[in-house]
């Protein structure tokens, strides 16, 4: 499924939600089985007036972020809205030939490498997030069997542990000969 389809499909599907839910409702347990424009009265003015929300929720079209990505996206964007800001007033006091232009053109330089580490900072977070994490979204993803193979590894040592533990428990009975 191409881009386009995927952003077409959830807006068909939540247009087809609301345009079948007055219907739906109308002909609910509470009106019985009346059309809704019986139930309603001829103009709209007669019977109870139909509960219509005031919106309607889509699903996601993407999956939330990871919390240490959010928290590093946040942090890049309050530095690159100050940075912004800081930049702006350092443009309006050299406009006004004001004695704060200089502290704020050092500053908006300083802030802009702030920011530019913030941004780097959202991008490395979300790398070594994927890394540790795996990729989950593909089916025949490469680290969910690196996950089974550790799994059954370790089901494997836990299992030997186990027997190792009963022949000691036994104090080496059953065994032919003592090493």
């Amino acid at each position: 499924m191409g881009t386009a389809e995927r952003r077409e499909a959830p807006a068909e599907s939540a247009t087809a939600q609301v345009t079948a839910r007055p219907h739906a409702e109308g002909r609910g347990s509470r009106g019985g089985g009346a059309a809704p424009d019986t139930a309603r009265g001829a103009g709209g003015s007669g019977g109870r007036a139909s509960y219509r929300p005031l919106w309607v929720e889509e699903p996601a079209r993407r999956r939330r972020m990871p919390d240490p990505v959010r928290t590093a996206a946040v942090r890049a964007v309050l530095l690159i809205a100050v940075t912004l800001i800081q930049a702006m007033v350092a443009f309006l006091c050299t406009l006004a030939e004001s004695w704060l232009a200089f502290p704020m053109v050092i500053s908006s330089v300083v802030s802009t490498v702030l920011a530019t580490w913030g941004v780097l900072d959202v991008w490395v977070t979300r790398q070594v997030w994927n890394q540790r994490n795996g990729v989950v979204s593909a089916p025949s993803s490469t680290a969910r069997t690196l996950r089974r193979e550790r799994r059954r590894a370790r089901r494997r040592q836990r299992a030997a542990d186990r027997a190792q533990a009963r022949i000691r428990r036994r104090g080496g009975a059953g065994q032919l000969s003592h090493p």
